[in-house]
């Protein structure tokens, strides 16, 4: 989990929180599924200032769409490697997979949202019979439990995460509403800093504490989520 100090304050603009919590070269935990819980806002902030940050791992559910979401940043050569569960939505990286342009780690999605939940609950590994006797198995480690082989699957966390809520507080209490949540709340906890970008920010104590999916301990900043730019269509 982040630690993050004193202060109850933690808004802040897109242009602050990027620059303060993404560097080049990181390992940055992107939260959505398809469109739903994906934080446009700071996304085309980093598509905007390309130059800035370069050499990028992303793990995203999915590889978003051409023109949105992760998008851009492909269309701008800032990623170096992806780890996803689904491309087929972008075939522009699955083109720049196949001459070699990134590196693409695909994970059957239940293992993958597991791996980021085991990242946070400071578990470092643990054993699935997924794959086991298919051609993903070959060459990985393997443990014998009771009698039987499983794989080996590590945890997977980042130097960042970057969310998208409906609703968060001042403090960083983030609230989602029905599948929005996705990997956005694991997401929150696999990393050091987590950035989260809201539609509705309210003041502390709006929030019941019952309806608060991911605490404010582990947000370092909340940003004001903006209209989306970028667009699908003709083209895209």
């Amino acid at each position: 989990m982040t630690s993050t100090g004193a202060s109850t304050d933690k808004v802040a603009s897109v242009e602050d929180a990027v620059k303060t919590y993404v560097k080049t070269g990181m390992t940055v935990l992107v939260g959505g599924f398809g469109r739903g819980g994906t934080p446009f806002t700071l996304l085309e902030y980093l598509a905007d200032h390309s130059d800035a940050y370069r050499e990028l791992t992303l793990v995203k559910n999915d590889a978003s769409e051409p023109r949105l979401g992760l998008g851009p940043l492909f269309r701008a050569g800032m990623v170096r490697s992806l780890v996803s569960t689904h491309i087929g939505l972008n075939p522009e990286v699955i083109a720049m997979m196949n001459a070699g342009e990134i590196a693409v780690t695909l994970i059957p999605q239940g293992i993958f949202a597991e791996k980021i939940r085991a990242k946070g609950a400071g578990i470092p590994a643990f054993l699935t019979d997924i794959g086991m006797g298919t051609p993903i198995a070959e060459g990985r480690d393997t443990v014998v439990f009771e009698g039987r082989p499983y794989l080996l699957e590590a945890a997977l966390g980042g130097d960042v995460s970057l969310l998208s809520a409906d609703k968060a507080d001042r403090m960083g209490n983030c609230w989602w509403r029905g599948s929005n949540r996705n990997m956005n709340v694991v997401m929150g906890m696999a990393s050091p800093k987590v950035v989260v970008e809201a539609k509705d920010i309210v003041e502390v104590g709006e929030l019941a504490p019952e309806a608060i999916h991911l605490p404010g301990i582990c947000v370092d900043a909340v940003v004001r989520a903006e209209k989306r730019r970028h667009q699908t269509g003709e083209g895209a």
